[in-house]
């Protein structure tokens, strides 16, 4: 089987060298050349044609994010950028991934860090997604059209459930999600007859920034899920980057928040954990959406959902950056619908 060629552009000699061996350690990636600027990086992306890149942000000549704008541009292949675990650094990278960047890793020593090894898998598993996932670029610019091309949101009177019922929805989204998520938060208005639960597997120290960019794009009020939190409707709750997100009624029939440290999951906080507890909670009134990922966190309780009488939707592999979750919810039969991530805010709305 022929590898997957990978260009590495980082303006750090030690950050190259460690970046190769990781590469060159794994049986299914090659390494076809380095790139010590963006506009290097640019030019030799022309001119190699590899399958996936891995971008620096801070570049000299050239920065990354502008090295990415020309890359997706020539739809030349998907890219993942390499960025600092800083508030700056996170802000950036989830411009990037607006952008149309296909995921991030985050160096665990800051700019420049030689400790990537506790990145390594995670860094391996997503450039192979990447280069499997080709169309990633032509997904980008398809999403930046769509988006602008978006319909006018529906009256707040038809966004009232005719039931006055209050509705759970549920999202859980893993790689590629924070430009995904930016084709549905911001389409749901603030006067919605519900609340929003939102598990987007990342690491903790990016969440902040990761809910400030969403509560500054969308009509939702946007907040860091809190132990305590009582639920109100017009708000949307983001797991924290290392613990669950459950939920509890009591007896006045006010819903709160809970964010345990258990149970230990594959991935924290989990998209199964989140879905069940709010299936225990709201029953049939949980509208469950599962969204780009790599595994098969969710589909589970997606199912569980569906035959308790809730309403199910799965991301379509036509735009899913990577078909790994919403497959397995497919697979299953768990989805009632299954949509484009553009048309998956008015499905939501039409559950209402």
């Amino acid at each position: 089987m022929a590898k997957h060629k990978v260009l590495i552009a980082d303006d750090s000699a030690l950050m190259r060298r460690t970046l190769r061996k990781i590469i060159e350690a794994d049986d299914e990636l090659e390494l076809v050349a380095y790139a010590r600027d963006g506009a290097d990086a640019v030019a030799k992306a022309k001119e190699l044609q590899p399958d996936v890149i891995s971008l620096d942000i801070n570049m000299p000549v050239m920065d990354g994010v502008t090295a990415l704008q020309h890359i997706l541009e020539l739809e030349i292949c998907p890219v993942v950028m390499v960025s600092s675990l800083t508030q700056r650094g996170a802000a950036t990278t989830f411009e990037c991934m607006e952008l149309g960047a296909f995921d991030f890793v985050a160096k665990p020593g800051g700019t420049v860090s030689s400790d990537m090894s506790a990145v390594q898998q995670e860094l391996v598993k997503k450039l192979k997604f990447a280069a499997r996932g080709r169309h990633s670029n032509r997904l980008a610019t398809r999403r930046r059209r769509a988006r602008l091309d978006a319909v006018q949101l529906p009256s707040t009177a038809s966004l009232r459930s005719a039931s006055g019922r209050f509705r759970a929805i549920a999202i859980g989204i893993s790689t590629g999600g924070p430009g995904t998520i930016m084709d549905v938060l911001p389409r749901i208005p603030a006067e919605t007859n519900g609340a929003v639960f939102l598990v987007q597997h990342m690491p903790a120290n990016f969440i902040g920034s990761f809910v400030s960019r969403l509560d500054k794009a969308c009509a939702l009020t946007v907040v860091e899920a809190e132990s305590g939190q009582k639920v109100e409707p017009g708000y949307c709750y983001v797991a924290s980057g290392d613990k669950q997100m459950t939920f509890y009624r009591r007896a006045s029939g006010a819903v709160y928040v809970r964010t345990p440290t258990t149970p230990k999951t594959l991935y924290t906080p989990s998209v199964d954990v989140m879905f069940d507890s709010c299936l225990s909670v709201y029953g049939a009134d949980t509208i469950g959406v599962i969204m780009t990922g790599i595994g098969d966190d969710g589909a589970a309780a997606l199912q569980r959902i569906r035959s308790a009488g809730g309403h199910t939707i799965a991301e379509s592999e036509e735009t899913a950056v990577v078909y790994g979750m919403p497959r397995e919810a497919v697979a299953r039969g768990a989805a009632l619908e299954v949509l484009p991530c553009w048309d998956v805010a008015a499905a939501i709305q039409r559950a209402i």
